[in-house]
């Protein structure tokens, strides 16, 4: 490999994190529907068989929607990621532990979950290709 190609390759991963940041930043701003289709790719996927599927921008805003009317709190402690590039392709695991506070009843829960991510490269810019959350754990406060 090229020491140009490594560095595409560390450009890569990290514009990867800082799309997972931003993602966790949508949700932590009380789960923005307005804002959610930007890190997506316009056929993209959101898909949990705990919290549901949406495919396309307008599903994926109104699950986000329903986020919103559930959760009032929440927070995105994302880690652990690991990151395989591929051209325009890349593939992404990450854990995380956070909050998160039901808007109805008030109820404080910790959630341990897993992310595994297809991404792809548009115009330069990487997008949710595919998302997929794994609910592993819950926990009362």
């Amino acid at each position: 490999m090229t020491l140009e190609e490594r560095l595409t390759r560390l450009e890569d991963i990290e514009s990867i994190k800082q799309l997972k940041v931003k993602y966790s930043h949508i949700c932590d701003d009380d789960h923005n529907p307005d804002t959610i289709a930007s890190v997506f790719v316009k056929d993209g996927i959101w898909e949990s068989p705990d919290f549901g599927k949406a495919q396309g921008h307008a599903e994926i805003q109104a699950l986000f929607q329903k986020f919103k009317d559930l959760f009032n709190f929440s927070q995105h402690n994302m880690m652990n990621p690991l990151i395989e590039v591929n051209g325009d392709t890349a593939t992404g695991t990450w854990y995380i532990m956070g909050p998160w506070t039901q808007r109805e009843s008030g109820k404080e829960e910790w959630y341990a979950l897993r992310y595994d991510d297809d991404y792809v490269k548009v115009n330069g810019e990487w997008k949710y290709k595919h998302l997929r959350v794994e609910l592993r754990m819950t926990a009362d406060r």
